[in-house]
């Protein structure tokens, strides 16, 4: 039975090792910077479809003074808690608009929360601020910093929970996600004209 030459068609589909890189960008070389944008791409692709944001974990001396603030004053609603001999442990919380989560956790005994060291600052975002921030103080909470325009255009007002963990409260709106330009910058800090806030 007579053997079939291949198609000049299928030959030319072929294409020798150099011309396929050549085509692609160039050669892959280990630690070379198409390589390493490629890998970074793969790892970005993945993590944008396997994680989402949760919750944050909020460790306090006293729960139910914490709670007294994230319930009674913010507004989160209760969703699970946990209880030993009557005493509060655990508290999830849920918040008033949209599906963010937070969990209040009683610290060990003998334990101390620094929050100052950990450098933690939580942001709540809320649309009319100044009214919000009014029926805070009217319901005895101290705000540290009123609500203020910032040089990123954005409204902040800020305060301190009980167990010293500092609170932003904000409205950025249609802004959020967008890179923000400095209007100011504050002497002696180094700022750059443009900031990113999230």
């Amino acid at each position: 039975m007579p053997t079939r030459k291949k198609s000049k068609r299928k030959q030319s589909r072929k294409r020798p090792a150099k011309a396929r890189a050549a085509r692609k960008g160039g050669p892959r070389r280990p630690g070379g910077a198409k390589a390493v944008t490629k890998i970074s791409r793969k790892v970005a692709s993945k993590a944008v479809s396997g994680v989402d944001f949760n919750h944050a974990m909020i460790y306090s001396c006293d729960l139910e003074r914490s709670a007294h603030l994230y319930v009674d004053a913010l507004g989160f609603q209760p969703i699970d808690d946990y209880r030993h001999e009557g005493r509060l442990l655990y508290l999830r919380l849920r918040a008033p608009i949209g599906n963010g989560t937070l969990a209040l956790h009683l610290m060990d005994p003998g334990k101390a929360a620094t929050p100052q060291n950990e450098g933690v600052r939580l942001y709540f975002e809320v649309e009319k601020l100044q009214a919000f921030c009014e029926k805070l103080a009217a319901r005895g909470v101290i705000l540290d910093k009123l609500p203020k325009m910032m040089p990123w255009g954005w409204m902040h007002a800020y305060l301190t929970d009980p167990d010293g963990h500092e609170i932003s409260l904000y409205w950025a709106g249609a802004g959020r996600f967008l890179r923000t330009m400095q209007k100011s910058a504050t002497p002696g800090r180094g700022t750059r004209g443009a900031t990113t806030r999230t």
